[in-house]
């Protein structure tokens, strides 16, 4: 664009992002190429994802062109982004506009990457110091034309986000630096030992690899165990009678396993002999009234591992929902959020989300006229909300039929969970009876619904929380039919055989829940501690990806809802060390990531150890025989 005017500029992230910021700006508008001009002389224009690259090794060095393991580890002194040449054309008249305009807004989307992919931009056109300043951020999380003019009046300064944007830069060049070297020493070495192709590393997707190799293997090597369980028939002196399972003592340990079951079957046997037709007493009746709050909004994981159950839907079909969702449709919030929370800003807005929900799902006419409006839940919480904030809808009314079976799915699912903050906590009362016969402790577990309350939405009437026996209300009244002191009568006893069961294969739903709870797999215990709380392999916005990536690879294959390794992908991680293919050394950098972008941590020091990381791995690697049979 020619012009010796000063404008403001808005880069966004995609395409779809700038014809809303357009929207909202006056009109009449001129389209360039490239661009959109306002008539006040603010212009729009946009990136296409990244329009730079990490540069490939032969960039940095020609002789990188041929792998060898003597180049290895390769480190570049100094990094090289290059414009991509499928977007070139756009990325050219992006540098033309940032270098004549007189303010720049960054409107990239609201996470890490969408901060990174314009800001490299902006530092590959190597602004002035006062430019550079001036900058300003528009975080925008709505397309529709309201949400956007607010975001437009609210904008802040671009130097506020440089952490998020140096955590994303950390984490890139990670990638680049462990899946450029461990591809390429992995690839000489298997070659070396009779393998054909390239055996490609991630510092992400080896270690999901590996949790579904070892599960695989886990239950291929697995053997079941009998083990035992006693039920007492009890009868009380009202003539009601009910059942408590035993609950062996610490002497009962050396025939029990890791998980407290009773292997011997002649112990279980012993213990039916010793009960029947004696007299117990009640040492203990307890009636815990308890609440459930309703669950949390959606982020994106969490909306994916909920698809995955109820539909079977993969990561990567939700993420491609949600962005048709998001950008075409305009009837959710953005979509590739790791927040659950919402903004307390968000409660004016209440009311035209619930009419754009009447008017979009006739079928939750009923949910809206029973929802108390004035009821707040926890996701209410400026604290808990940073860049982005939870997937909800949006306050657009649409022509459903515009839509496709599953994009009516996933909006309704998503507008129930938004509902669900609306509606009273769930009750209900946990009771328990103990009792003691011939020395022995047998227990009686109920819960008992006192008020549907949110679960009236999602067709499950009762919760099952540690219920040893059948969750009824049979149980539930005898709390009140018994009295601590009082005595009841075995009238038999039941031995129930049971076998161990060998753990389930991955499915989409649990391998995503695995991702985003990797603590449960971590090795070291001072890492699975802290992971507890900011736990994660990979973002919301790489996870469904990866897992594409892996099946591309043809190292991982479904067989009906599961998903299990190929022999590639299960040699590949057999051959590997076991800190290549566990979660601990990716999750204590993804956690290093998360605090260099709340800026306790430093980049110099991420980058730092992983060098000596990296290093220690070729040297250890060079020797090794990746015998990687197909």
């Amino acid at each position: 664009m020619q012009s010796n005017q000063s404008y403001r500029l808005f880069i966004a992230e995609k395409p779809s992002l700038a014809r809303a910021i357009a929207d909202v700006l006056p009109k009449p508008h001129q389209k360039g190429n490239g661009f959109i001009k306002a008539s006040n002389g603010d212009v729009v224009s946009w990136c296409i994802g990244h329009l730079l690259e990490q540069a490939t090794p032969e960039v940095y060095d020609a002789r990188y062109k041929k792998w060898l393991l003597d180049d290895l580890p390769i480190v570049p002194d100094k990094w090289i982004l290059l414009p991509k040449n499928n977007t070139n054309k756009q990325f050219n008249v992006l540098v033309d506009l940032i270098k004549s305009a007189d303010q720049i807004v960054h409107a990239g989307d609201p996470d890490r990457e969408g901060q990174l992919l314009v800001d490299e931009v902006l530092n590959y056109c190597q602004l002035s110091a006062d430019k550079r300043k001036s900058i300003k951020r528009c975080l925008i999380s709505d397309l529709n034309a309201s949400a956007v003019e607010k975001s437009i009046q609210y904008l802040r300064s671009n130097q506020d986000f440089v952490p998020l944007s140096i955590s994303a830069l950390a984490r890139a060049r990670a990638d680049w630096l462990y899946g450029i070297n461990m591809s390429r020493l992995c690839t000489i070495v298997g070659q070396k030992n009779g393998y054909r192709g390239v055996l490609s590393i991630g510092r992400v997707q080896t270690p999901i690899l590996g949790l579904v190799v070892r599960r695989d293997l886990e239950i291929e090597q697995f053997v079941p165990k009998p083990f035992y369980e006693v039920y007492a028939v009890l009868e009380t002196k009202n003539n009601e009678t009910f059942k408590a399972k035993w609950q062996p003592s610490e002497a009962c340990a050396p025939y029990q396993d890791e998980e407290g079951r009773v292997l011997v079957k002649g112990l279980a046997e012993n213990v039916c002999q010793r009960i029947k037709n004696q007299v117990g007493t009640i040492d203990k009746v307890s009636n815990k009234k308890k609440e459930l709050a309703p669950p949390l909004p959606f982020n994106l994981s969490a909306l994916q591992i909920e698809m995955a159950k109820k539909c079977s839907l993969s990561a990567q079909d939700v993420l491609d929902i949600c962005q048709s969702l998001y950008e075409k449709h305009k009837l959710i919030t953005y979509p590739r959020s790791d927040c659950r929370f919402l903004p307390e800003e968000h409660l004016k807005q209440v009311n035209g989300v619930k009419l754009a929900i009447e008017n979009n799902c006739s079928e939750l006419q009923t949910a809206i006229a029973n929802a108390n409006f004035d009821l707040r839940s926890k996701a209410w919480n400026d604290k808990k909300v940073e860049a982005h904030h939870a997937i909800i809808p949006t306050l657009r009314k649409a022509k459903m039929e515009n839509l496709t079976d599953n994009e009516k799915i996933v909006y309704q699912v998503i507008a129930i969970q938004y509902l669900a903050q609306f509606y009273p906590v769930y009750k209900y009362a946990e009771l328990q009876i103990d009792v003691d016969i011939q020395g022995g402790k047998f227990v009686s577990k109920a819960n008992q619904m006192l008020d549907e309350g949110w679960k009236v939405l999602f067709k499950t009437k009762s919760i099952k929380i540690d219920s040893d026996v059948d969750n009824d209300e049979g149980n539930a009244l005898l709390t009140k039919l018994v009295k601590k002191g009082e005595t009841v009568q075995c009238l038999d006893a039941e031995l129930i055989s049971k076998e161990t069961q060998p753990p389930r294969p991955f499915t989409d739903a649990t391998l995503l829940s695995a991702m985003t709870g990797i603590a449960r797999f971590v090795k070291d215990p001072d890492i699975k501690k802290i992971l507890r709380e900011t736990d994660g392999l990979g973002t919301e916005a790489t996870r469904a990806g990866i897992i594409e990536l892996l099946f591309k690879r043809q190292f991982l294959t479904r067989q009906g809802k599961s998903i299990r390794s190929t022999i590639v992908g299960r040699n590949l991680i057999l051959a590997l060390p076991d800190i290549m293919s566990t979660p601990d050394m990716t999750a204590h950098w993804e956690l290093q990531l998360e605090e260099i972008s709340k800026k306790e941590f430093s980049y110099q020091q991420f980058m730092q150890q992983l060098n000596i990381s990296l290093f220690n791995l070729v040297n250890q690697l060079k020797n090794t025989r990746l015998n990687i049979k197909t």
